[in-house]
């Protein structure tokens, strides 16, 4: 037999009562990221001699920003009587660390730069592996992404971190063949799985959201304005 640690007695205790008393409903959009993979391979070699490497998930984090900000329902937490709309976006990240899981929280992440979104998420990620977060970087955030990429899960669903509204999956960029001009063609693809509040989110309230985040990410463009 083996105990649970407090941290994952913690996690028990909170992904239970999520998944209790909010009633999930799952939208899947697959979204072909294959100019997005080539703008960072140019934007890495740009940014080569200041040793910064974009990674996929650094500029998904930028598009879930950019449509959260066109999309405020999903951008919200509920408190069981009050929805709350935020202005600004705080993007928590769902970070593995040994026996748990941690979702540190990037403030402010629609005012930041790709440049500036990899640096701070770095330094989040490491200081949450090393366990050295203060408080006030776990907490407040308006939306979580949870991103499975580089396991290479094809596709997931996630559960709801209270009392926010929303969580986005995010699986592996991977190739597959897809029809286009009624050619089956090699593109790079990634599905999204967005898990939203019943409550307060309807159904086509979230398939808009993730309408304009496929528009942002396969015309990487749409996010500098």
């Amino acid at each position: 037999m083996i105990p649970l640690t407090k941290m994952r007695s913690a996690i028990a205790r909170s992904l239970l009562a999520s998944k209790q008393n909010i009633p999930h409903f799952y939208e899947t959009i697959d979204v072909d990221v294959e100019d997005l993979v080539k703008l960072r391979a140019e934007l890495n070699d740009l940014l080569e001699p200041e040793k910064v490497r974009l990674s996929l998930g650094d500029f998904l984090a930028k598009g879930v920003a950019t449509a959260l900000l066109r999309h405020p329902a999903l951008n919200a937490t509920f408190n069981g009587t009050e929805i709350t709309r935020y202005g600004d976006v705080h993007l928590g990240m769902a970070v593995s660390i040994p026996d748990g899981l941690i979702v540190p929280v990037l403030r402010n992440i629609h005012l930041m730069g790709l440049k500036e979104i990899r640096q701070r998420s770095v330094d989040l990620v490491d200081r949450a592996r090393a366990q050295r977060l203060k408080q006030d970087e776990m907490s407040g955030g308006t939306f979580t992404v949870s991103n499975l990429g580089t396991f290479g899960i094809r596709e997931f669903s996630a559960i709801i971190n209270p009392p926010q509204v929303g969580i986005l999956a995010i699986a592996a960029a991977e190739k597959r063949p897809v029809v286009r001009n009624d050619q089956v063609i090699a593109r790079t693809m990634m599905s999204l799985t967005l898990s939203a509040d019943h409550r307060v989110v309807d159904g086509a309230t979230a398939a808009d959201f993730l309408k304009t985040l496929k528009t942002v990410l396969e015309q990487p463009g749409m996010m500098l304005v």
